[in-house]
């Protein structure tokens, strides 16, 4: 749609995702819908928050009709959490930064190498008991790096020492890893479609893998990722599949790697199943416009996040993009390679880091009026 459409026939889709610390994507979505409302009174709006795989899935799922359930898990330290997922006609989303992600970690506190993802493996058994037969098995966020072997251990596997006792908790303690006795998995899992649905495609260890790339944001020092990734090298030869520079076997700590070689799954970049998921094809159908966006949209973004994902969908349909975020460091040629006709950003309203977070909200919903008088005139 050009510049100076009729906002009486104009039909925007707002599909942005979370702007972390800020809003939610469900909050996005309420405040661009009331700026172009504003500013543009006749203009309908729909909105369909989305989400990558990552912190936030399971809610943009419960937005687009989905079920919340809840079930109490393991988390990452090994205290019990209420962790959600969102249940459809047999379709299950399940996020693992729910049972196993930083958020469940009280501030400053990390735990690299023992945090578990156990509490994810209870939370896909949950998905399992309630009759799944597809599973989205969103991975980011995640506090851990162990190989998805705590996972595996919820699911029924067994991961033994040389002496016969269970290894600990933990990508540190697969160090010790003697066997790995995969038989005892549920067997429903052979009857579900798993699929893993990240932005990650690193391989489990490595210069490019979980420990070196991701493990310090999850507390580890150099000599933590050292022994995370000899650690994860280790378990690999022990369970002898040869998955573990799959794309995706990185996602997570590892989970990526557990799911791959012993649940079957099939990784698929997150944003397209999410998109799948949440039906956006048929609301990109009825859209003249689409207003998409991330918290910070940077390089990061064009690794297939959310709004790239939206505007390559939304290019392909023939449908003019613009986006919302935070803070913008992409070049206009960048945006425009991806499918992005402009960005508004919050801090060109407020250049203060502190107060364009805790004005978010307003500060959106000004944006949102500014693309109204420039899209919807």
């Amino acid at each position: 749609m050009a510049d100076g459409a009729d906002a009486e026939t104009a039909r925007v889709l707002v599909a942005a995702d979370k702007f972390k610390g800020s809003l939610t994507a469900v909050q996005v979505a309420e405040r661009v819908t009331a700026g172009l409302r504003r500013a543009a009174p006749g203009t309908a709006v729909e909105a369909l928050p989305v989400a990558d795989g990552g912190d936030g899935t399971v809610a943009a799922a419960v937005a687009a009709g989905f079920e919340r359930r809840e079930a109490r898990v393991t988390g990452p330290l090994g205290d019990r959490v209420t962790a959600a997922y969102a249940l459809r006609q047999g379709t299950a989303v399940v996020e693992m930064a729910e049972a196993s992600g930083l958020q469940r970690l009280p501030d400053g506190v990390f735990a690299p190498l023992t945090a578990t993802t156990y509490g994810s493996g209870e939370l896909l058994r949950a998905a399992l008991d309630a009759g799944a037969t597809t599973i989205v098995f969103g991975v980011g966020g995640s506090a851990t790096t162990d190989g998805g072997a705590g996972m595996l251990a919820a699911l029924g596997a067994r991961f033994l020492a040389a002496d016969g006792s269970p290894v600990g908790p933990g990508g540190g303690a697969l160090s010790r890893l003697a066997e790995a006795d995969l038989s005892g998995l549920d067997p429903r899992l052979a009857g579900v479609d798993l699929i893993l649905a990240g932005d990650v495609d690193n391989p489990l260890t490595g210069p490019q893998g979980a420990p070196e790339v991701y493990g310090r944001q999850k507390g580890a020092s150099e000599e933590d990722i050292a022994v995370l990734d000899a650690a994860l090298t280790h378990y690999a030869s022990v369970l002898g599949r040869r998955a573990a520079d799959l794309p995706g076997a990185g996602a997570a700590g590892g989970v990526g790697y557990g799911a791959l070689v012993a649940l079957g799954a099939r990784f698929r970049p997150g944003i397209e199943v999410m998109l799948d998921v949440l039906g956006f094809a048929p609301a990109l159908a009825r859209a003249t416009l689409v207003v998409t966006g991330e918290g910070s949209l940077d390089e990061q973004t064009l690794r297939g996040k959310a709004p790239a994902g939206v505007a390559a969908a939304a290019r392909a349909a023939g449908v003019e993009v613009v986006a919302v975020c935070g803070r913008l460091t992409l070049s206009r040629e960048a945006l425009e390679r991806a499918g992005i006709r402009r960005a508004y950003a919050l801090a060109d309203l407020e250049p203060d880091p502190a107060l364009s977070m805790a004005r978010a909200g307003p500060l959106l919903e000004r944006a949102a009026e500014s693309i109204a008088h420039d899209f919807l005139r």
